[in-house]
């Protein structure tokens, strides 16, 4: 620790540490533009010049490390004076148009002006003029307004990990530009908006559409990917106008993905279901709440009657609420019936009754930073969890982390990779097995049972070799399952290999989880404990079924077997925001709140409850979804609905147990086994990172980027060949529901053998399975 001191202050502050550090942790303000606590030292904008004693000039602050008994002066004669000289310099080229510039009222430079710039220009020449850019569908650029402090330029290189902006030229002539005209096209490309202190980068879907004095500003969580980033929504007349970071070091530090930021527009979709309405005669009909409820209850109580209560069924979205999927749970059992789930991707159901508790991450995700070492297995990690591998991507960038994975696909994480291996997906239990085995001759250990007669025949690869090497570097290790292998169909083989190689390692053990409730929706008890799961309730063809928060043909392990499944039912109660296709196989339709109109809870994959409020007005007859089953199980008879408020509901949840002591990724009594290996080309389905829920389908800004491109078939150039196919060509795709017809795109980052087809999107959905083999030929 050093001591110096700051306008009089005297302080310690660690060794290493700048000015600008120092005077951060006594609250002495500093002027700048181009210093980010998060991002690494640039010193170009010159705007945080002190007076150091004994020094012949000015220093900046963010660049001047602490030595000794300094002592500084923030606010001088000789720092005032050279501040205002740096003003006077920015300024001589900015334009004049606050009024109509969309970074006014919340611009650093508007507020440092007042207190550092002169009353008049001195500057009388032309001003430069810089031609605007197209960075894509979310950024919009007044470049003329740029006042080159290169933060968005850092951003790019140290957090996304992908330098899509760059500066060109010299002094006055220089510029921020794309490469070649390229966009901006990563998923974290928003945050650039929120950095820039002036208006040069704003958002486009926002752009003059409303003056920030007249936003209200309200806290929420983000209802999408498992870590519940926190968010400032902000909202004018009712309407959310705006979504903005709401700094959480333990969660999303004071990062957004840009589905968090801009799937607010798919609020005012057009087919957005804002009143209750109940098919009749083939047509539909508006209703009152009164009407359909009755409707609903009654039609329940006919179908239980008549053919039992295990015809009923219920298919949840793990996008709902804590208190949501508590009551929708509680309102099937007051039923009489087993039959519901929210794990609506997961094919694999052999770990039921096996789990110790609810699968969690296995590590608070602040951890992901110090981690030394980690392995991901079947994890489309920078699409489905952006900040969570914004994290893993700083535990390389600061201290060497060796990150290795696992997977069916070497996409480009933007992050070193220490070691991999991709194989097909009916290998990847081999794979997991070999890097067992791996581990085990590293560390002279026998296997135990069950794994040594699965061992016995696994021959390990050099890649197993080396993704063993690099998870049993440093002390800080840990074992994750991403969304792809919770929906692999040999997911609990996966689990418990997993399981059995963080022992050995002494590494953490978790499951990432895929959307905001994957592990509240165990906690809510929104799982079969005797019943069918969601693919046995598929399967099925039950007699009813309630849908609440998804589109079944989109949102499950099968859309095709789903939408069949709801199209052969007596009746199909469907909750939900938007009308989609359910106007196809539903009887009645119920308008739910989306997470703005709602309040509620979401537990994320750290197992950390976060409750939030609504942010506007339910839009027309629209309610809150716990509202509208609490009403159903009082109509239906049932005992325990009579809660007043959601966080009546909540206090249920509670009262079931700690939360902490219900998480735990143990698993016992299961034998891992190898599948036996496909015959054909088997396929790969991600779940694009704008189209894993109904909201970010519907959000046209996302829809217009690159991540949201119609899919292609695509294929390694071994296994395009073995087709006699070339790429760009068109191919017929079939599976055992169905065909398409796509555009063959090579991909080499693929297994030989296997095809990647996008799942989730109108045009794959008639593919069906998310895993299985497909035949390709010619169109």
């Amino acid at each position: 620790m050093l001591e110096i001191e700051i306008d009089g202050n005297k302080l310690e502050v660690p060794d290493g540490s700048t000015v600008m550090d120092a005077a951060n942790r006594i609250g002495a303000y500093i002027p700048h533009f181009c210093y980010h606590k998060k991002l690494s030292i640039a010193a170009n904008c010159r705007m945080c010049l002190v007076d150091v004693e004994k020094a012949p000039k000015a220093l900046p602050a963010c660049a001047t490390p602490v030595t000794p008994g300094m002592k500084v002066t923030t606010h001088s004669e000789k720092a005032v004076k050279a501040q205002k000289a740096v003003m006077e310099f920015l300024l001589v080229n900015h334009p004049l148009d606050c009024p109509i510039c969309d970074q006014g009222g919340e611009c650093q430079l508007q507020d440092l002006a007042v207190g550092y710039g002169g009353s008049a220009s001195r500057y009388k020449e032309e001003k430069r003029v810089v031609f605007n850019k197209n960075l894509g569908a979310l950024i919009n650029t007044d470049m003329t307004r740029c006042i080159h402090c290169t933060r968005c330029v850092r951003f790019g290189q140290e957090i996304s990990g992908i330098m899509e902006l760059g500066m060109s030229g010299r002094g006055e002539h220089s510029e921020i530009q794309a490469f070649v005209d390229r966009t901006v096209d990563s998923e974290l490309s928003g945050n650039a908006i929120d950095l820039c202190p002036v208006g040069a980068l704003t958002s486009k879907p926002f752009r003059f559409s409303a003056r920030t004095w007249e936003l209200s500003r309200r806290k929420s969580v983000s209802p999408h990917d498992s870590l519940g980033a926190n968010l400032i929504v902000q909202t004018k007349h009712e309407s959310v106008m705006r979504v903005l970071p709401l700094e959480n070091e333990a969660i999303n530090e004071c990062w957004l993905s840009d589905k968090d930021r801009f799937s607010y527009e798919g609020l005012n979709a057009a087919d957005r279901l804002t009143q209750p309405r109940i098919k009749h005669g083939g047509e539909w009909h508006d209703v009152d709440w009164q009407t359909a409820l009755d409707y609903v209850a009654r039609t329940l109580k006919d179908i239980v009657a008549e053919h039992g209560a295990d015809q009923v069924g219920a298919l949840l979205s793990p996008h709902s609420t804590l208190e949501e999927l508590f009551l929708a749970q509680k309102l099937v059992r007051g039923l009489g019936s087993d039959n519901v789930d929210f794990r609506l991707r997961q094919s694999d159901f052999s770990l039921d009754g096996k789990l110790a508790g609810a699968p969690w991450l296995g590590l608070p995700i602040a951890d992901f930073n110090t981690l030394d070492a980690a392995l991901l297995i079947g994890s489309f990690a920078r699409k489905d969890h952006p900040l969570l591998t914004q994290r893993l991507r700083q535990a390389a960038r600061t201290h060497w982390a060796k990150i290795s994975r696992l997977h069916v696909a070497r996409e480009d994480w933007l992050l070193p990779i220490a070691a991999e291996a991709i194989v097909a997906p009916d290998a990847l239990v081999a794979a997991l097995a070999a890097v067992l085995a791996a581990v085990l001759k590293q560390q002279n250990l026998t296997a135990g049972e069950p794994f040594a007669a699965l061992l016995a025949g696994v021959t390990i690869s050099a890649e197993a070799e080396a993704v063993a090497a690099s998870l049993l570097h440093g002390e800080k290790r840990a074992v994750l399952l991403g969304n792809y292998a919770v929906h692999h169909p040999n997911y609990a083989s996966l689990h418990v290999l997993a399981q059995e190689i963080a022992r050995l390692a002494g590494a953490s053990f978790g499951v990432i989880g895929e959307a905001a409730n994957s592990v509240g929706g165990y906690l809510a008890g929104a799982v079969p404990q005797q019943g069918g799961n969601a693919r046995s309730i598929i399967e099925r063809k039950l007699r009813a079924y309630i849908v609440m928060g998804a589109e079944p043909e989109f949102d499950t392990a099968d859309g095709v077997a789903a939408r069949a499944a709801l199209e052969s039912a007596a009746s199909v109660i469907y909750l939900g925001s938007f009308v989609g296709s359910a106007a196809a196989y539903a009887d009645v339709l119920l308008p739910i709140a989306p997470f703005t109109e709602t309040s509620g809870s979401f537990v994320n994959t750290e197992g950390k409850l976060q409750s939030f409020n609504a942010v506007a007005k339910p839009v027309g007859e629209t309610r809150p979804a716990w509202k509208v089953l609490r009403v159903l199980g009082n109509l239906l008879g049932l005992s325990g609905f009579e809660q007043t408020s959601s966080e009546a509901v909540r206090a249920e949840v509670e009262a079931l147990g700690d939360i902490a002591s219900r998480l735990n990724n143990a698993v016992t009594g299961v034998v891992p086994v190898l599948p036996a290996a496909a015959s054909g080309l088997q396929r790969v389905a991600d779940v694009p990172i704008h189209f894993a829920d109904p909201l970010s389908r519907r959000a046209p800004a996302l829809q217009k980027t690159r991540d949201s491109a119609a899919p292609m078939a695509r294929l390694a150039a071994s296994t395009l060949s073995a087709l006699g196919v070339e790429e760009g060509a068109l191919l017929k795709l079939r599976s055992a529901q169905g065909e398409v017809s796509l555009k063959a795109k090579r991909d080499d980052t693929l297994a030989a053998g296997t095809v990647r087809v996008a799942a989730a999107h109108a045009s794959t959905v008639a593919l069906g399975a998310l895993f299985g083999e497909l035949t390709v030929e010619r169109a």
